[in-house]
Formats: structure tokens, sequence, C-alpha cells
């Protein structure tokens, strides 16, 4: 990662999963401040920044939980940049997908990024300083016949991608920059093993999906808003 982030602080939800490590790992290296939320206090035992002392953990956040994230939020100063990894994944045909199914897929996806997006914009504006905002949404939000098989998936990611384009135009003008990557398959272990005869050379890399994220967060990102950018590898 190229763009400089010099002690800026950064939210990063879902820092401790696998695409959240490789986020955390290169804004750690640009020179920011990392505050991640955990739901369970053992996820930061699997982190490799567990002991860094710029990274700052809050454990036992409800990211659905609309005042458990405005607390979260409230005690981060200076807030630069927010980047709204966390989320979840079910496929289920549609006659196996009842409504708490469909329910748990928009909260966990569309709800949190919600409440993260609304939180981190009543910060930035305290700042008077602009800033960024990072989604992540997925393939099947831009082409919904690909979801077929996980329709709530799909639609909680859709969500996500109408949401940031939404977002972007009504905080313009208070100079916070709001955009989504948009991940294919990520080559990760956990899609090897459940996919043990794809073609994982042709996936997205955790690596160069962070570096994208990196410079959607960054100082460096000065034109860049409303886009749903592509990270499909050459999948």
């Amino acid at each position: 990662m190229t763009a400089a982030f010099d002690g800026r602080h950064v939210v990063v939800t879902g820092g401790t999963g696998a695409l959240g490590t490789a986020v955390v790992s290169q804004l750690l290296a640009a020179g920011a401040v990392c505050h991640i939320p955990v739901f369970d206090a053992a996820e930061k035992a699997r982190t490799p920044f567990a002991a860094d002392s710029n990274v700052r953990f809050t454990d036992g956040v409800d990211l659905t939980d609309e005042a458990q994230v405005a607390a979260f939020f409230s005690g981060v100063e200076r807030l630069w940049a927010s980047v709204h990894i966390a989320g979840g994944f079910a496929m289920a045909p549609i006659d196996g997908t009842d409504k708490s199914a469909l329910l748990g897929q928009l909260n966990l996806n569309l709800v949190t990024a919600f409440l993260c997006c609304r939180a981190a914009v009543g910060r930035m504006r305290l700042t008077g300083d602009g800033g960024r905002i990072v989604n992540v949404a997925a393939r099947p939000a831009l082409g919904p016949r690909s979801g077929a098989g996980m329709a709530a998936y799909t639609a909680s990611k859709a969500g996500v991608a109408a949401l940031t384009q939404a977002l972007a135009e009504e905080v313009a003008g208070d100079g916070i920059w709001v955009n989504a990557v948009v991940p294919s398959i990520l080559d990760t272990p956990a899609n090897r093993a459940a996919m043990p005869k794809a073609p994982h050379a042709d996936w997205p890399k955790l690596g160069e999906v962070a570096e994208s994220i990196g410079f959607l967060a960054s100082p460096a990102n000065q034109a860049t808003r409303g886009a749903l950018v592509p990270v499909y590898g050459r999948s």
C-alpha cells in the first residue's frame, strides 16, 4: 500500500477475519491507527496484531444493535475512515430460506453496513475534515442472476451496493467519499476447502483486495466516490 495514513484513525469491522486481517495489516504498515469492534473477545487471539499498540479492540460489540454501534463509534476520536467488512454468507434455494434466514442475511450484511455508515458519518462531520467509507458488496449484487441459489445473500449485498451509491451522493458535500469493493470468490483457505476443484489461481487474493480498500480509504483518494469497484481477479 503506497498511500500514507500518518496516524489517521480507521475503523475496520470484521477486522479479525481473513480479509479484515489483510486490510488491517496493510493499514498498520501505512501508519494508521486501527479500531476493531469484536463480538467475541476470543476473536482477537487469531489475529497477528493482537499486541500492536496501534490496534484498539473493543469487545462485545453487536454490529446489528444500533445503540452498541453508536457507543463504539463515539469512542473513536477524529475518525478518518471506516471500512465495513463484517457480514455473513448463506447459500440456500428459495424453498430452503424462511423469513428468519432472510432477515439474518439482511441483518449481517445490510443492517451492519447501514448502522456503521450512519455512525461514521456522524463522527466525521464532527471533525469537519471529511473522510472515507468503504463497504463490501459482492459480485452477485451487480449481476443478480449469478446469485441463483443464494437469493437472500444476493439481496442483502445488493442493498449494500445501493446504500453505498445513495449515501455517496448524500455526504459528498461534507467531503466524505463513500465507495464499495465488489469481490468475487476470495482466495481463502476456507473457500479452497469448500471448493477443492475450483480454479483457485483465478480468484482475487486477499492482499490485492486489501490494496483496493486501502486506496479508497486513504487521503490519496481525492476523486473516487459512489463507485462499486469490481475486485474479481481473473475469475
